[in-house]
């Protein structure tokens, strides 16, 4: 992999985990989802006005992936508000990778190479680790990483629904595009549906946030797949996944979470395992 498609990709890696601390700092998690949607319409609208239209063979793939994409979202805000963003994002990120690994051994029968299940237990034992670096969990935090978890399952749906998707599309970037523009509205519409108190206060005052995060959002997901058009699809993908410990940090920087040596060394853990699922 050249250099320079190294460093664009740690680049993605920042811009992800910096998304995910904004769309966290944002105290009301519809309100946070609301602006991303919002942000993710109007740059998918721009964007596939530039570019053809995908095939007709991927437009169920983007039906689907876009509900689940949704889910996605209010899950991950749902666990950003109860959990701490240095143990949600991990759990997140990390539990997809195993998802999918399984999924794919149990539904399509693939048979998992040695490389790829120590990357499923070195993974899992990180995760864990991760959960108790900071001693007993306090009270409460099982719902946070129990929506985190979920936060993943649909990261390994969607996942695999888009790698189909993409195949039949014949234009990544338009799919990416059009998928932007369909989960946008569907995003405002569930959390505008489901708004409490205060919920247009609340989008006045934290709509920077919400706009810079959704741009963050489209630059990461175009730098993969610019990056995935010059090197090895398992590179780029594993790459990408230092996020994780970026988004420690950011914990760490923006919301006074701890950093310590055991948190550090079982987030370092569970990015190796995923590199090591992606490579193998």
């Amino acid at each position: 992999m050249p250099l320079f498609v190294v460093l664009a990709v740690l680049g993605s890696a920042v811009l992800h985990a910096s998304w995910n601390a904004l769309a966290k700092a944002i105290p009301d998690r519809r309100v946070a989802s609301t602006l991303l949607g919002a942000t993710f319409t109007v740059a998918g609208g721009v964007g596939v006005l530039m570019v053809a239209a995908p095939d007709r063979a991927s437009w169920g793939y983007l039906a689907i992936s876009s509900v689940l994409q949704t889910a996605y979202m209010l899950l991950l805000m749902g666990a950003y508000r109860v959990g701490s963003f240095g143990r949600v994002y991990p759990v997140a990120r990390g539990t997809s990778p195993v998802l999918i690994t399984i999924l794919a051994a149990v539904l399509l029968g693939d048979r998992l190479g040695v490389g790829q299940l120590a990357g499923v237990l070195v993974v899992s034992a990180g995760l864990v680790w991760l959960v108790f670096a900071h001693g007993r969990p306090p009270s409460g935090s099982g719902r946070s990483l129990g929506l985190a978890m979920g936060a993943g399952a649909t990261i390994a749906a969607y996942s695999i629904v888009d790698g189909l998707g993409v195949r039949a599309s014949g234009n990544p970037l338009s799919y990416g595009l059009w998928l932007f523009l369909l989960q946008g509205p569907l995003i405002v519409v569930a959390c505008a549906v489901t708004a409490g108190p205060g919920f247009g206060a609340g989008l006045v005052r934290w709509w920077r946030h919400g706009v810079v995060g959704g741009l963050l959002t489209v630059a990461a997901y175009a730098i993969v797949l610019w990056a995935q058009a010059r090197s090895p699809l398992a590179l780029v993908s594993a790459l990408r996944e230092t996020s994780v410990l970026f988004a420690l940090f950011l914990g760490g920087l923006l919301f006074a979470e701890k950093v310590t040596v055991r948190a550090l060394a079982a987030t370092a853990l569970a990015v190796v395992g995923i590199a090591m699922i992606k490579i193998a």
